[in-house]
């Protein structure tokens, strides 16, 4: 455990911190799980909003070093892929 007062500053920064990005990580994984879900139902179209909801959410969480720049893009990116891939299945259907 920290000693000096800087150390034990530090330390409940840190910790308001992790709480912080605890919770936005969760609020990211939760979008994601939803958007996924929808997907699944079988209605692409329901599921572009729920896409656009989490590529914002991952963007803010990058900007502010939640995520790394990449890791958001990269995980944006799969999201789009699945919905296009579903909305192209979902044409062919009908």
């Amino acid at each position: 455990m920290a000693n000096h007062p800087s150390a034990l500053k530090r330390a409940r920064q840190n910790e308001v911190r992790r709480l912080r990005n605890k919770s936005m990580k969760s609020r990211i994984k939760t979008r994601i799980r939803r958007f996924k879900e929808t997907l699944k139902s079988g209605s692409p179209e329901a599921a572009a909003p729920l896409l656009i909801q989490a590529a914002s959410l991952l963007d803010r969480a990058a900007s502010k070093g939640i995520l790394h720049r990449r890791t958001a893009s990269r995980k944006i990116s799969r999201l789009a892929k699945k919905l296009h891939k579903a909305s192209l299945s979902a044409s062919t259907r009908t």
